[in-house]
């Protein structure tokens, strides 16, 4: 079984992208695992963005309890490690509001935490990277999937999902793109 299937067995939002390399899928897993998006302009410009409304309650709203911002340092580091299955596959796990200004993301400290969560009004996501054997290289495949726990979640992520999954696939195949460069340059 998959880790996308073993954390994430049914879901109800999902995107896929794909890019083939030169290089076998250990290299290319391994790369995955060290890719680091936080010094590219068009990432870092994004997800600026999608933190402005929180930025902007902040400054001029009334908040007793500010939310911190983590879209300005959002990385990998935010996501729960869901493991590694050898050279076929590398999964992380995020829960939360995401559709929230701040998106109520709850720190899972564990794998089996994030199997365990489902708490009514969070949504789950599972980002897999997926390393397939071709002749002379490998095709990496990322799919994000996202489920809610109840129709009242659903109702609330889907307008968000659809506002913000352009500049996510955008992100995705920057992200495919710079792990590409990566084993290119290994």
């Amino acid at each position: 079984m998959s880790l996308l299937q073993r954390y994430l067995p049914r879901h109800d939002f999902a995107e896929t992208h794909h890019l083939t390399m030169a290089a076998p899928p250990a290299a290319v897993l391994d790369a995955v695992a060290r890719a680091d998006l936080s010094d590219d302009p068009l990432v870092r410009a994004l997800l600026q963005l999608r933190g402005l409304p929180l930025r902007l309650r902040q400054r001029f709203g009334p908040s007793p309890n500010p939310a911190p911002d983590v879209w300005g340092g959002f990385g990998l580091h935010r996501f729960t490690p869901l493991g590694r299955d050898g050279d076929r596959e590398i999964a992380w796990g995020l829960a939360g509001r995401f559709w929230q200004a701040s998106g109520g993301l709850v720190h899972l400290p564990d794998a089996a935490g994030f199997e365990n969560f489902n708490q009514p009004g969070h949504a789950k996501l599972v980002m897999t990277y997926i390393a397939e054997p071709l002749p002379g290289g490998t095709r990496l495949t990322t799919i994000t999937r996202v489920a809610c726990p109840d129709d009242a979640t659903r109702r609330r992520f889907a307008p968000y999902w659809y506002l913000i999954r352009p500049a996510s696939g955008f992100i995705r195949m920057r992200a495919l793109r710079r792990i590409r460069a990566m084993v290119a340059g290994a």
